[in-house]
């Protein structure tokens, strides 16, 4: 049992704070809840709107029905019209946001008092005289709230007290702390930039370097450097600001130096709608950089997986030196939903450099492709890097014989690379197979549920790049395949085909900047 409110207002109108409240007064009453934003790119003004679901079992995916429709710029919501239906109730005469938040609180059933505790906790910083009005807001909202028919009354789950409240972003930048991150360097860019902040906010209590640079190709030389002298780093930005960083990508590959690159991913080309969602940029992450080099991405497909994956990303450029890609989305980095706590057992979070010696040699042949990688000063040897083709010992060469020798070791290190293996989630005889990968996850787990289909089953892929090499069996058990992806061509079957031989003609794809919903995919996939 849930219901499905969407709150809409201008920007300016505190549509993030509404959100962040209500998701707090909601989880302190023991329901689960989900939330989601679509917003324009405006400081001021246009149309902005976040979607709750709560329920009395958890949820991580978005509805396209609306049960309460709650407007903060009353008939500004035009772009919602296909959601509405005609048991849709529609609330146009609240005047600011936590009056909104007050209005949910009694249309849940929930209990004054409970709500004004969280209130004064949401706003204890901002004085008295702030925390008294929002109070009085709070209560004429919540006493507004009159009864319209019988609305749902949603159970209480004790286990909820227990469960984490967090985004898809603030999960990436645990996971990267988790990892051993210790230095950040990125110019703000949405949907990158929430991370960003977070580790900014963290920075004292967990010895954390983070430096907004002055444009992206400052970010990723700093990384770049930040490895070199034995840090843990990673850049954050989106498609366009990637752009800027490829010249960069290309240098780690030549300099075999680890780099952890968070792209999160949003609509181009050019500046594209620079606040909406999509799964554009596989390919960008796939051939980024002049050359041939080794590389691993990977996608996470909820919040649990964004923080496991963020966490894994380091280990991985440590120990292969090369750079890892944490892939995901708008879409899966503003969204938040209450979940169980993470996996914390401590890992050692192994460094992979070496102490080096007089004879020390940066590029050494090796049979896996890795060379021992020093840093400067940790031992007498010299730690050269070039950018240009070199030798065992870091000198520049044009001996044409060395150059293959120097190509093979480097393309070979990712040989004895452990796949993350794709999830076989569903039918264990299926018959008809859906791709996925990325933020699709749990709603296509959902989609599948409600549509009821037998024989049916997904096969999610965390690690997009290299291809796991379990995926042609399970691709091959199938007598349909089905992908779905946020993006016109559909990226990942076409890398399917290329590398695996396998057609998948039949494709479910979105490209107008919002996620799927499991009402959508249910209808495509059984029409």
């Amino acid at each position: 049992m849930d219901i499905s409110i969407v709150l809409s207002g201008e920007a300016g109108q505190g549509i993030q704070t509404l959100e962040n409240l209500l998701a707090r007064l909601v989880k302190s009453a023991g329901l689960h809840v989900f939330a989601t934003k679509e917003y324009m790119s405006r400081v001021r003004g246009g149309v902005n709107s976040t979607s709750f679901r709560i329920a009395d079992q958890p949820v991580a995916a978005p509805l396209r029905r609306i049960d309460w429709l709650i407007e903060l710029s009353p008939g500004r919501t035009k772009h919602l019209s296909a959601r509405l239906s005609t048991a849709t109730q529609i609330v146009s005469d609240l005047n600011n946001n936590v009056a909104a938040a007050g209005y949910v609180h009694g249309l849940l059933g929930l209990e004054l008092g409970s709500g004004e505790a969280i209130i004064r906790q949401y706003f204890a910083a901002k004085g008295e005289p702030l925390i008294a009005a929002n109070l009085a807001a709070f209560k004429a909202g919540f006493e507004k709230y009159q009864p319209a028919g019988k609305p749902k009354r949603l159970v209480a789950d004790a286990l909820v007290a227990e469960r984490l409240l967090l985004n898809g972003g603030e999960a990436i930048a645990l996971g990267a702390l988790a990892g051993g991150c210790n230095f950040v360097a990125a110019y703000p860019m949405t949907p990158s930039t929430g991370i960003l902040t977070f580790l900014a906010q963290q920075a004292n209590e967990f010895e954390l370097v983070v430096e907004q640079a002055e444009d992206e190709i400052s970010a990723v030389n700093m990384a770049l450097g930040a490895w070199y002298a034995g840090a843990r780093a990673m850049v954050t930005t989106s498609g366009g600001g990637f752009d800027l960083m490829q010249e960069g990508v290309s240098l780690a590959g030549m300099l075999e130096t680890p780099l952890v690159i968070s792209l999160g991913q949003r609509p181009g080309p050019a500046t594209g709608l620079p606040t909406r969602t999509g799964q554009e940029d596989l390919n960008l992450a796939l051939y980024s950089g002049h050359g041939e080099f080794p590389r691993v991405i990977l996608a996470p497909g909820n919040i649990a997986e964004a923080f496991a994956l963020s966490r894994r990303a380091f280990a991985l450029a440590d120990q292969y030196q090369i750079p890892v890609f944490i892939l995901s989305d708008q879409y899966l980095v503003d969204s938040c939903y209450d979940q169980p706590q993470f996996d914390l057992r401590p890992t050692s979070n192994q460094s992979y450099f070496v102490q080096t010696t007089v004879d020390y040699q940066r590029y050494k042949l090796s049979e896996d492709g890795l060379s021992p990688r020093g840093l400067p000063g940790y031992g007498p040897g010299l730690v050269g890097v070039d950018s240009d083709e070199h030798d065992e010992a870091a000198h520049i060469t044009e001996e044409l014989a060395l150059r293959k020798l120097m190509m093979e070791k480097r393309l070979k290190k990712l040989a004895p690379l452990v796949d993350i293996e794709p999830e076989l989630i569903g039918a264990a005889d299926y018959e008809t197979l859906i791709v996925s990968w990325g933020s699709t996850k749990e709603i296509i787990k959902e989609a599948l549920v409600v549509s009821g289909r037998a024989k049916v089953a997904m096969l999610h892929f965390q690690q997009v790049f290299p291809l796991p090499k379990s995926s042609h069996k399970y691709l091959a058990a199938a007598k349909k395949i089905i992908s779905i992806e946020n993006n016109y061509s559909g990226q990942f079957a076409e890398l399917i085909q290329r590398k695996l031989g396998v057609m998948i003609p039949d494709r479910i794809v979105k490209y107008d900047g919002l996620p799927f919903t499991v009402e959508e995919l249910v209808e495509r996939l059984n029409g």
